[in-house]
C-alpha cells in the first residue's frame, strides 16, 4: 500500500502519471528551516519527518499481504545568494521573490523520503532553472493572478510562468514538485527489500 504524505495536487498528478496506485494522507508539521540548515538538509529533513508522521498515522492499516510504503516530499527554491525561498506569505512577499529570481539561474531542490516497517530512506534532487528578466508590470500581473501564492519561489513552471523559463538543467518534474525517476527507484527499492525480508529473517533465525 503506497501512501503519499502530501496534499500537493501536482505531486498527486505526477505520481498518477508514473503509473502508481496510492492514497493521500497529508502530513502537518512545522516547515521552518533550522538555524544554519543547508537547503538540501532542510528539504530531506522535512520529507523524512512527513513520511514518518504519516507512517505512524496509518500503520495500523498495514498487513503482511499489503505492506505499507509512505512517500514524503518537500520542494524549495534557492536563490543565487543561497536564500531559501519557500511559499510566499502574501502578495508583497511573492513579488519580492520574483524580483530575486528575475534574470538569473537558481536551484530547485526536492527532498524525497520513503518509509516502511523495515527502513527509512531519504535523498534529494537538484535542478537549475534559468528565468528571463521580468518587468515590474509582469510581476504585478502574475502575482494578481494568484498562481504564485502556494508555490515555493512564487512561481509554477507548469503554469503561466513557463513563458519565462528558457532553460532547465536537470529533472523538469523536480521543478514541478516530484522527481519521478528518483522517486520510482526509491519506491521499487523499498518494495524489493520488503519482499526479501521474510526469507532474510528466516535465515537469520536459523543461524
Amino acid at each position: 500500500m503506497l501512501v503519499l504524505a502530501s496534499a500537493s495536487p501536482r505531486r498527486r498528478e505526477l505520481l498518477t502519471q508514473a503509473g502508481y496506485t496510492f492514497t493521500v494522507t497529508p502530513a502537518h508539521i512545522p516547515e521552518d528551516p533550522l538555524s544554519g540548515e543547508s537547503p538540501i538538509a532542510y528539504v530531506t529533513r522535512l520529507a523524512l519527518e512527513k513520511a514518518r508522521v504519516v507512517y505512524e498515522q496509518v500503520s495500523a492499516q498495514e498487513s503482511e499481504a499489503d505492506p505499507l510504503v509512505v512517500l514524503g516530499a518537500d520542494t524549495t527554491v534557492v536563490a543565487p545568494d543561497g536564500e531559501i525561498l519557500g511559499k510566499p506569505v502574501d502578495a508583497s512577499d511573492a513579488a519580492r521573490m520574483l524580483r530575486v529570481l528575475s534574470g538569473v539561474t537558481h536551484q530547485v531542490i526536492t527532498g524525497v523520503a520513503v518509509v516502511t516497517q523495515m527502513s527509512s530512506e531519504s535523498a534529494a534532487e537538484v535542478t537549475r532553472v534559468s528565468m528571463l528578466t521580468l518587468s515590474d508590470a509582469e510581476i504585478a500581473d502574475y502575482v494578481a493572478s494568484g498562481e504564485p501564492m502556494d508555490k515555493a519561489g512564487a512561481y509554477a513552471i507548469q503554469g503561466r510562468a513557463a513563458r519565462w523559463i528558457p532553460r532547465v538543467h536537470g529533472c523538469y518534474f523536480n521543478v514541478v514538485g516530484l522527481p519521478l525517476a528518483l522517486v520510482s527507484s526509491m519506491i521499487e527499492g523499498a518494495l524489493r527489500r520488503l519482499v526479501k525480508a521474510p526469507a532474510q529473517e528466516i535465515a537469520a533465525s536459523s543461524i
